[in-house]
């Protein structure tokens, strides 16, 4: 049941989580597809700047709603949200198989995920983002500190296609338990996710426009760049975060950018080589490859080198794989299939070798699963992103070896390590330049509401999830009040010489020896 709220603000448009405008009948729109089959799912508006901006409008103004009911006021909202979504589950993740073309049980668990991080945003953020006494030293002793976070009004986030529910919601779910509203444009090829998620909001809070939807393509994106947000999310690759980047810099507008990758999984002689090799399957070929963090490289240890490829080897081609009915759908975005046949392509002709498929595994809009074996470390099958069903699985040395070529790509999202020696994995993965590492799994941090993700590089700047991700969303305050005169009154402009030597011999005494 929705509790009642205060009325809507001038210009909300009740009834929809989208935009709404008189003028819809003459209004651009797209279609969004299913890429199994090519059918039409839907059309959407395309979003003017115009429009854009009157969304941020009317977010400001429900900002002054939401900011104001504190973390526990908020926390009821969001947890009844978190409800709805939960018992919708099915139905949205038959939305999200549909436009993506991932099987149901792939889309099911992304909503999982995105409930978890949900869930503990909501129960958290009044604990995180709380002000809270700091001390003030020595010299300072007459002031009584603080620090807390505020929210910063409106954010905006642009959500990408692969994960159109868990990625996106790492930013909404942070920053509208932080106090923010939020207008959020997805990728034009999953329109209608984002549109079902904010009309389970609007159907809790009618009046109060704190979750929008802005659909359409990149002139959309752009425009609720420049639309006065007070913080940007962004999703994609490095190549658009640039320019997003560069849009945010004409305003000063701050931005966190989640990016690619290129996760690297370590194997050692001791590892358990069944277990490293089915999650290197998962890692590698989930969503079909297309996941920013799964794996695209594997270095194996000399010694254990041979056998983990057969096991890999085995373990996929007895995969079932189909366009419709297959361990993972077709691609999304079909133009990334150019991009597939690209790296392979320049893979084998710098000496690397198909050990599981090959350049005649990619087919229209689908790509079976391709491992290659050998590949010269400058080849962009190594050095580049994929986003595809393949992964590539060079020998090594030893581990160190295996971290100094993990870190030598510009990216640095995760990384996976598999070895039986806990300390040994744990001195690696401090070394490993990467913003999460997972030992003995792969994407293990994925479910952990506490923990912060992000990466460094070419995967981008500044974290969602965790206590991070709520600051993210939150412009720090510091106070101080003065509870007593200072014995020794610096902070004025007619400071006695006497004040002066007395700092100075302290200075010597505390910081001097």
């Amino acid at each position: 049941m929705a509790r009642n709220a205060p009325s809507s603000p001038a210009g909300a448009a009740p009834g929809s989580a989208t935009v709404a405008e008189d003028d819809s009948m003459s209004r651009p729109t797209f279609s969004s597809l299913d890429p199994r089959t090519g059918a039409e799912l839907a059309e959407y508006p395309v979003h003017d700047a115009d429009e854009v901006g009157r969304a941020v409008g009317r977010a400001r103004e429900a900002a002054r709603w939401w900011g104001p009911l504190g973390h526990e006021g908020r926390k009821k909202w969001l947890l009844d949200w978190k409800k709805s979504i939960a018992r919708g589950a099915e139905e949205l993740a038959g939305i999200i198989s549909a436009e993506t073309g991932k099987p149901r049980e792939d889309a099911l668990l992304e909503v999982m995920l995105a409930v978890e991080h949900l869930d503990w945003a909501a129960k958290n953020a009044g604990k995180v983002l709380r002000r809270r006494k700091v001390s003030s030293g020595l010299v300072s002793a007459n002031q009584a500190s603080s620090v807390g976070y505020e929210p910063m009004g409106v954010v905006g986030v642009i959500g990408p296609w692969n994960y159109p529910v868990y990625t996106p919601m790492g930013s909404i779910s942070y920053a509208l338990a932080a106090g923010n509203a939020v207008v959020f444009k997805p990728s034009e090829l999953t329109p209608g996710v984002a549109v079902w998620l904010a009309d389970r909001w609007q159907a809790l809070v009618p009046n109060q426009p704190v979750l929008q939807v802005v659909t359409g393509d990149g002139t959309t994106g752009a425009a609720l760049v420049r639309a006065g947000v007070d913080k940007m999310a962004f999703t994609g690759s490095a190549a658009t975060a640039k320019k997003v980047m560069a849009a945010c810099a004409e305003t000063l507008t701050p931005i966190v950018v989640e990016a690619g990758g290129k996760d690297p999984l370590l194997v050692d002689a001791d590892a358990d080589l069944d277990a490293a090799a089915g999650f290197a399957v998962f890692g590698a070929l989930g969503n079909a490859g297309q996941t920013c963090a799964g794996v695209e490289r594997v270095y194996v240890v000399d010694a254990v080198y041979d056998e983990f490829l057969n096991l890999l080897r085995d373990k996929v081609s007895a995969l079932p794989v189909g366009k419709v009915s297959g361990v993972y759908g077709p691609m999304t975005l079909p133009g990334q299939v150019d991009v597939v046949r690209e790296h392979v392509q320049d893979a084998l002709d710098r000496g690397g070798r198909a050990v599981v498929g090959g350049l005649e595994s990619i087919d229209d809009g689908y790509v079976r699963p391709i491992v290659l074996a050998d590949v010269p470390e400058d080849s962009s099958a190594v050095c580049e992103e994929t986003f595809g069903p393949t992964v590539v699985v060079n020998r090594v040395r030893d581990l160190d070896e295996a971290v100094t070529r993990a870190n030598g790509t510009t990216y640095g999202l995760g990384a996976s390590i598999f070895t039986k020696d806990q300390k040994k994995a744990m001195r690696l993965a401090e070394e490993l330049r990467t913003g999460v590492v997972t030992i003995g799994s792969v994407l293990g941090f994925a479910g952990v509401g506490a923990l912060p993700f992000g990466g460094v590089g070419d995967s981008g700047f500044g974290r969602i999830h965790g206590a991070d991700g709520l600051r993210e969303f939150s412009r720090v305050k510091s106070i101080t009040r003065q509870k007593f005169r200072a014995p020794l009154n610096l902070l004025t402009i007619e400071r006695k010489a006497r004040d002066m030597k007395i700092a100075a011999a302290m200075l010597k005494m505390r910081h001097g020896r």
